[in-house]
């Protein structure tokens, strides 16, 4: 039984794709190249000659992860101002997924000259230094979108059905004439009322606190605001008492956020 998506997305998963890794760094770099302030300079990535590391993606919790870390050394060429050929090698220790995207540290180079010295040949070896390693960063930059794009969808599950179906066995025949009666009215069906079972519950209170006290606290504009937390107006209306209760009263606060009935309040007769 197949797992949906949330549930199989959810758990580690992992493709090593370490080869296809060094196949995109010695296609991908080969394409970079700088040009001096002068007409006639010019630095390139002639060939990528080792890529040494591991590259994986991997998944878990739904979410892509690029997991790599990789000795890249390269050949870079160019021309100097007087027409020179210059060569040399490159070496960046680490590219990696803490570098390229958490930042957690520098690209670091280490450069080495083939050409013998003259001052075209520095000035073009410092051009070299200044320039290539942004081309190579913006370049480094794609490898793991690159990553995603090609082999994510390996490892991500789709909600969404597949849109090649099998035939089913059997000869595939012509589809059945339609009938020429009409289709007999469907009756909707009856529903039931579904029941629902109710009981009156009836709760009592009793006040441990004199009745006069009682009274004034539930009547008194003052002390109302102490347990509605609001400011409150109290109503005496005797008409809406039914049936009338002797020497009582139907009494309703009203405050700012509702309205509260306490109904019967008897009070004391005077005299």
């Amino acid at each position: 039984m197949a797992l949906p998506p949330s549930t199989a997305n959810w758990h580690w998963k992992n493709k090593n794709i370490t080869r296809w890794g060094s196949e995109w760094f010695e296609r991908e770099l080969v394409t970079i190249s700088v040009k001096g302030d002068n007409e006639n300079e010019i630095v390139s990535v002639s060939k990528v000659t080792e890529v040494d590391g591991d590259v994986e993606l991997g998944q878990r919790k739904s979410k892509l992860i690029t997991i790599y870390d990789c000795k890249i050394v390269l050949n870079w060429t160019g021309t100097a101002s007087d027409l020179t050929e210059v060569n040399g090698t490159l070496t960046i220790p680490e590219v990696s997924h803490e570098v390229t995207l958490d930042g957690l540290s520098d690209y670091t180079y280490t450069w080495s000259l083939s050409t013998a010295a003259s001052p075209a040949v520095e000035a073009l070896f410092k051009l070299a230094k200044s320039r290539l390693p942004v081309a190579l960063e913006a370049k480094f930059a794609e490898f793991p979108v690159a990553i995603i794009d090609t082999h994510g969808k390996d490892l991500t599950v789709s909600g969404e059905p597949s849109r090649v179906g099998t035939p089913a066995s059997g000869t595939v025949g012509a589809p059945a004439p339609a009938s020429s009666s009409s289709p007999a009215p469907v009756q909707p069906k009856k529903v039931d009322a579904k029941k629902i079972n109710t009981k009156v519950v009836t709760v009592e209170a009793t006040f441990q606190a004199p009745a006069d006290d009682l009274f004034t606290l539930l009547t008194d504009e003052k002390r109302i605001p102490l347990w509605t937390r609001a400011p409150a107006q109290v109503n005496f209306c005797r008409s809406v008492i039914s049936p009338p209760v002797p020497d009582s009263e139907l009494l309703e606060i009203v405050y700012t956020s509702g309205r509260i009935r306490l109904l019967s309040i008897r009070r004391r007769r005077q005299g």
